[in-house]
């Protein structure tokens, strides 16, 4: 399969954390859901370099993660994509440690990105210890599974405008 035919969409958090899970419950919607041929799911902790060999080889990786904002209004997501290297967008921090801006550094230095690369951070209000997301947070699920089939759709059209007649 050549790098731009794979697209790996992965649930960055814990989902023992409360809203820190809402990747995790996206990616349990995906599986599902019927999703073009070369789509990987995949659950992580954050570990940057778990991320980086999720996303390696890919031509577009979706990310969703649980963000924090200051100040935070839970279930709000925010659409970051990355410029050159480096991630775009408002400001909200992974609930991790290291995590996503680290992981992005690195594989620029690495030259292990994907192609392209869109993270979807959705600011929680509970990080606590237990399971089951926030209401807020819990409402913006189905919005993000649409999207992120949005963005899986719209990879395969564009790699079937490069293929060849």
């Amino acid at each position: 399969m050549g790098r731009s035919a794979r697209t790996a969409v992965i649930g960055v958090g814990n989902d023992f954390r409360r809203d820190d899970g809402v990747g995790w419950a996206v990616i349990d919607r995906l599986r599902e859901r019927p999703l073009a041929r070369h789509t990987v799911l995949a659950t992580c902790d954050g570990d940057p370099g778990r991320l980086i060999g999720l996303w390696e080889g890919a031509g577009l990786a979706v990310v969703v993660d649980a963000a924090h904002a200051h100040p935070p209004t839970p279930g709000r997501v925010h659409r970051l994509a990355l410029d050159a290297g480096r991630l775009l967008g408002p400001s909200a921090t992974s609930s991790h440690g290291l995590g996503l801006g680290e992981a992005v550094e690195l594989a620029r230095l690495l030259g292990l990105l994907p192609q392209r690369l869109v993270v979807y951070a959705v600011e929680g209000a509970d990080s606590d210890f237990g399971t089951g997301l926030s209401p807020a947070v819990a409402a913006a699920v189905p919005g993000l599974v649409a999207a992120v089939e949005s963005e899986i759709a719209d990879a395969g059209r564009g790699a079937a405008r490069r293929r060849p007649s």
